[in-house]
């Protein structure tokens, strides 16, 4: 008999083996009739030699095999029935097994997107990234890539990559659309593994570059293939134009592949062009970032031995001490890992851990329902066992009904969670996760959810089975209630679970506690700027439209004009990086004069920025109408970097009319730079961070052909406007004077001030959040754990309190005696749960701001919080047991 027929049509098989013994019997009594005995006599002795019928049929279908499979089935089909008869026990089960299992589900399903996705390239293992310096990851020359390549004999190949510029444009065939250039030596994708899916891409050649005055060649992604150009099958050959220079189409790459990063512009690849800068070590030679793909079998350390080895011959060649030093050490490492942020990559971590405590919490609870319901069904398994069933067997039943309980649980967690990443992706920035995750189950979260499922099974059902199958018999079935079998020892295990949850619970509430503090802190520091009614445009410059032409005079000049005539504009201006904003940031060093070795941030912007942000002067002004190209060059800089420029000086005045040499506007003809104010100091990269150095120059004076042009004016811009009408009433017609400037800045992301501040609270916001939902549940799980088992005490101590009743107990001691049960679980927990979270303090430690990891404050609300829900957890079953009527339940029992 197959097992496809003992698994689903066993009557089939019975009805079989019965028809075959019963012919078996017949013919052995027709036997011993034809040698003269009766029929009845015949029958008996039949019967007899033949020997324990139903022993012979449960031996025989031991001998077709898999009897396992059909004890199974049986188990499967009484589990459901069970489940049946008991909708309520099945929905809290699952409900809580769902909570945890989704929450642990969509935690791991970011993960694996950022973490553990392997990269679109072949054995992307055996990728590394080369890096020179030895404090600092240093960008490397193209002579020291060339060394490699002649002496290693650990690498298949090493390519090398540029970033060409931070903004780029390409005309399709509908509008100009940005995109992000990439140039790469010929060899990257051999090294890398791939090949295009059209065309033949670049040359593989190692030194096959284009040089100089050449025509351009080009690669492009599929989205860039399609979006672009609508997935035009006959694109090899033809000409695009890029930031206004044309390339010749030489390849398109598979879909889903990305590099360096999976940046969400279109990409492009071009070829490195090299000049004579690149046959030197001087300091302004190129810098590259190198990529290598390890030969089989040689292992990341002794690639790193080897190259180590050369570096040392290599860093000779260089003349500047300092720069031989540095050059002389290196590092690898998997170029994958180079692609993950770590702070990033912290804050998943750290929730993942949170998820998973969530779901040992749910565990815990589920365990605790379980246990509750083996100590109701002590009956039935008595019952079963006297039958002749195993424990072995009663377990097994048992362990399969939590199985189905957690595979319903898990497919109720699965949609919970890919709903919970749809609902994150549709929040405001501040909320989003870091990077964007679809919501899909691949076989990655397919192992993880069936091992999830299987370890909610085992955890929460094991126990409660073996306790309810190693109870002794004879007393369930001479006692017959719901008392019967209950000890001391399966109250105490109940109440330690509990105590369990309330502990890992309050570890969960007070780390959200700390972040919602954090929270609390950031948003109370003054930030030096006002941000009510102010909205700011993000402007990426098309760069190549002003090489000939002066961007003040061409785009910002008429664009200011137009947005300050707009309908209830205040105040607008122009910054190349508004405070706390993300766009565009440049970091100046002083080399000579007064000053020299203060790094500061350094930004151009518009005359009339005051107004629209309020900055506090300290002394001096601020930039006027008269700061123009023809004017005396002038700066405006900030109180640290005063103080940094004048340490000595107290008096912020004096700093007044100094001069910075190397602030020259003029290349040819250097003028020295004189400060004419002082800002009070006002956050700039993030809130919890202290002020930087900061140098700002007027935009009117940065002109073309002037020292800092091409770094300020021409590659990103903030629009700031002041308005008195609601932002939603701005925003299109701050859209359409911008379309007007240039078509390239229709699609600049506009977005209020107090938008980007809540941005930059970044990963603190976003624990928070998840936090909250985390601690949330684990709070309703610890009440309703709580109140599950007081529930069931009171249940199981009915006859108790009518005894107590009768001895003239009040209703008031019995509603003390459940509270004071109550308590000291709760109380327990706490104290638990307090060196919990001592312990684990340090997964949140980086993220608090203005308040410590061991706040007493933050311990004591949440301590207070658990009592509160303790006490109305316990408040319905104590009212319950003061409500037993004596006389029924004295009658009851």
């Amino acid at each position: 008999m197959s097992i496809w027929q003992r698994l689903f049509r066993p009557e089939e098989g019975k009805a079989d083996l019965d028809a075959e013994i019963e012919a078996h019997l017949a013919m052995a009594a027709a036997d011993r009739r034809e040698r003269g005995a009766g029929q009845e006599q015949a029958n008996a002795e039949a019967r007899r030699e033949f020997g324990n019928v139903a022993l012979v049929k449960e031996v025989t279908r031991g001998a077709w095999g898999g009897m396992w499979l059909e004890r199974l089935a049986q188990d499967v089909r009484y589990a459901l029935r069970q489940l049946r008869r008991s909708p309520g026990f099945a929905a809290s089960v699952v409900g809580t097994l769902a909570l945890g299992i989704g929450a642990a589900t969509a935690m791991f399903t970011v993960v694996d997107h950022v973490l553990l996705a392997n990269l679109p390239y072949a054995h992307p293992a055996r990728l590394v990234k080369i890096n020179e310096g030895a404090e600092m990851r240093l960008l490397v020359p193209y002579l020291d890539i060339a060394a490699w390549r002649e002496r290693a004999r650990s690498f298949e190949g090493i390519a090398f990559y540029g970033e060409r510029k931070d903004h780029n444009y390409i005309e399709g065939r509908n509008a100009t659309t940005q995109v992000k250039l990439t140039q790469v030596s010929g060899n990257l994708f051999p090294v890398l593994g791939v090949a295009p899916q059209l065309g033949p891409g670049l040359k593989d050649q190692p030194e096959s570059f284009a040089r100089r005055g050449e025509t351009h060649t080009v690669v492009m992604n599929d989205v860039a293939w399609r979006s672009l150009f609508g997935a035009d099958p006959v694109i090899l050959g033809k000409v695009v134009r890029v930031d206004d220079e044309p390339y010749t189409v030489v390849g398109v790459m598979p879909r889903g592949f990305f590099f360096p990063s999976a940046y969400e512009l279109p990409q492009l690849w071009t070829p490195i062009e090299l000049d004579p800068k690149d046959q030197g070590r001087t300091f302004d030679a190129p810098r590259y970032t190198a990529v290598a793909r390890l030969k089989y079998g040689v292992s990341l350390a002794t690639a790193m031995a080897e190259l180590q080895t050369i570096q040392k011959q290599v860093a000779r060649a260089y003349t500047d001490p300092d720069d031989r030093k540095d050059r002389s050490q290196l590092s690898l490492e998997s170029y994958g890992a180079s692609l993950q942020d770590k702070s990033t990559t912290k804050a998943l971590l750290t929730l993942t851990a949170a998820a998973g405590l969530l779901w040992l919490i749910a565990c815990v609870n589920a365990t605790n329902l379980l246990l509750a319901r083996s100590t109701v069904r002590q009956r039935e398994m008595a019952m079963r066992g006297a039958l002749g069933a195993s424990r072995g067997r009663l377990i097994q039943q048992l362990i399969v009904e939590g199985l189905l309980l957690s595979g319903m649980a898990a497919a109720f967690g699965t949609a919970l969670a890919m709903g919970t990443i749809v609902l994150f992706s549709h929040l405001p920035q501040m909320a989003r996760l870091p990077i964007e995750t679809p919501a899909t189950v691949n076989l990655h979260v397919l192992v993880v959810l069936a091992a999830l499922t299987l370890a909610s099974a085992i955890v929460s059902s094991a126990w409660p089975a073996f306790l309810a199958a190693r109870s002794p018999i004879e007393p369930a079935l001479r006692q017959g209630g719901q008392q019967s079998g209950v000890s001391r020892s399966q109250h105490r295990l109940r109440g330690g679970l509990v105590i369990s949850e309330i502990a890992m619970s309050l570890a969960l509430l007070a780390a959200c506690g700390l972040l919602l503090r954090t929270l609390y802190a950031l948003r109370h520091v003054p930030l030096g700027f006002r941000t009510d009614h102010i909205l700011v445009a993000n402007m990426a410059v098309p760069t190549y439209r002003f090489t000939a032409l002066n961007a003040a005079d061409e785009i910002y000049e008429p664009l200011l004009e137009r947005v300050q005539h707009l309908p209830g504009v205040d105040a607008a201006g122009l910054m190349t990086q508004v405070p706390l904003g993300h766009t565009f940031t440049v970091m100046l060093g002083l080399a000579d004069g007064p000053g020299a070795g203060i790094t500061s941030q350094f930004k151009a912007v518009s005359p009339d920025l005051q107004r629209v942000f309020g900055f506090r002067m300290l002394a001096g002004r601020y930039f006027n109408a008269g700061d123009t190209a023809a004017a005396e060059p002038v700066v405006v800089v900030n109180r640290s970097f005063a103080r940094a420029f004048a340490p000595k000086e107290q008096d912020m005045g004096k700093v007044i009319g100094m001069k910075l040499l190397s602030l020259s506007r003029d290349r040819e003809n250097p003028t020295p730079t004189t400060i004419v104010g002082i800002l009070d100091d006002f956050h700039q990269r993030a809130v919890g961070e202290p002020s930087q150095p900061e140098i700002e120059v007027s935009l009117p004076q940065v002109t073309r052909g002037s020292r800092f042009y091409d770094v300020l004016e021409t590659v990103a811009m903030d629009l700031a406007v002041r308005t008195q009408r609601s932002p939603d009433e701005m925003v299109s017609s701050l859209g359409a004077a911008l379309r007007k400037a240039s078509p390239e800045l229709a699609d600049s992301n506009i977005t209020t001030m107090d938008q980007i501040v809540e941005d930059s609270y970044g990963s603190q916001m976003l624990a928070a959040r998840l936090l909250e939902i985390f601690a949330g549940s684990a709070l309703l799980l610890c009440v309703a754990g709580l109140y599950g088992l007081l529930a069931y005490v009171v249940s199981q101590r009915t006859r108790e309190m009518g005894v107590r009743f009768a001895l003239g107990a009040q209703r008031g001691d019995v509603v003390w005696l459940v509270m004071r049960q109550a308590g000291s679980l709760v109380l327990t927990g706490i104290a638990a749960g307090t060196a919990l979270a001592f312990v684990s303090d340090r997964l949140v430690r980086g993220y608090l701001f203005g308040v410590t990891a061991h706040d007493g404050w933050t311990l004591g609300a949440v301590a207070a919080v658990l009592i509160v829900s303790g006490a109305l957890a316990a408040y319905l079953p104590a009212r319950r047991a003061a409500g037993v009527n004596p006389v029924e339940a004295l009658r009851a029992d």
